[in-house]
């Protein structure tokens, strides 16, 4: 694993960077990182996996279930099972050296979800055109009275080529000033569940259901979503996901178009639209800052996404 990837696990889970002594510290902090039995595999709960980088939305330390590549066949699935251990195991005589090489290891082991579309293959012209044209129409929209609010028009970013398309509900305050979605300390923390998850933010495309932001952060307005919802269906055709994730209450009822809470939307696989999409709903990372208590049911939520894009490509093979 080349030094820039391992950083960016690093960072996304909140394990310090070990680095030479010559090397520029770190600029995040570290959380506590469990040390097995015999001090050879360093452990970090799914809370460190999706916790935010500010120390005060942790949520309290709890005994950690056994992280599994569900889909994995057995004689890998063992070797990418990190075990939980207690704090009080931990050998009096510990050494810092293998916690550094578990810490490694443990890196080494998270399942990168592998794009099946070949990497860095270009966008068809003729799909890009529509692309550019579809975000033009967005920058420029004046279909609802958010036109007139905003600073401008948050249309969307990622891979155009992207197997997961990730879904909020509308910009907010930071979003609205840089024109791009999830980049506040939400933003920060989707891209830690992601990676958490073998998948960059690179890898994904992230759009709202709504592209202007509503003042305030208010709940998007019926008439407002029937405004947008139509940019939000043109992407995703030019898209063609294979799954889509979609976060918080807002963005799953407007997709399924229900008013079923979001409690009774997670843990099972949508169907969206005409292709049948594999839909799953989670929390909003921003929910997530304010009820840290939650971030494990969203790990639990992210699992079986992966689980599930695993399963659809390994039946289309």
């Amino acid at each position: 694993m080349d030094r820039a990837r391992r950083l960016e696990y690093l960072r996304a889970i909140g394990v310090e960077a070990w680095e030479r002594r010559d090397l520029p510290p770190p600029t995040f902090v570290a959380p506590e990182v469990e040390v097995a039995a015999d001090a050879a595999t360093a452990v970090v709960s799914p809370d460190a996996l999706v916790a935010d980088a500010h120390p005060a939305a942790r949520a309290p330390a709890v005994d950690a279930p056994r992280f599994t590549n569900e889909s994995a066949p057995p004689a890998r699935r063992a070797a990418s099972t990190v075990a939980p251990t207690s704090m009080a195991a931990r050998p009096a005589q510990a050494s810092a050296e293998p916690v550094r090489a578990g810490v490694t290891e443990a890196l080494a082991r998270i399942p990168v979800i592998t794009p099946g579309r070949a990497a860095g293959t270009p966008v068809p012209p003729e799909t890009e055109a529509q692309w550019e044209s579809l975000k033009a129409e967005v920058l420029g929209c004046t279909r609802c009275t958010l036109h007139a609010t905003r600073t401008q028009g948050v249309f969307g970013v990622g891979n155009r080529r992207a197997e997961w398309l990730v879904i909020g509900e509308a910009p907010g305050a930071e979003e609205d000033r840089r024109g791009e979605p999830f980049v506040g300390r939400a933003g920060q923390l989707l891209n830690a569940m992601l990676v958490a998850i073998g998948l960059p933010r690179e890898q994904v495309f992230i759009a709202n259901i709504l592209k202007s932001r509503p003042p305030s952060n208010r709940d998007p307005k019926p008439d407002e979503v029937a405004a947008c919802l139509p940019y939000l269906m043109r992407q995703i055709a030019l898209l063609q996901p294979r799954l889509m994730l979609a976060v918080g209450r807002i963005a799953a009822q407007n997709l399924l178009a229900t008013d079923m809470p979001l409690g009774r939307l997670r843990g099972q696989v949508h169907q969206f639209g005409e292709l049948n999409t594999p839909l799953i709903v989670t929390y909003h990372p921003a929910y997530l800052l304010r009820t840290p208590a939650d971030k494990r049911k969203a790990w639990e939520d992210l699992k079986f996404a992966r689980s599930t894009f695993q399963r659809l490509a390994s039946q289309e093979e």
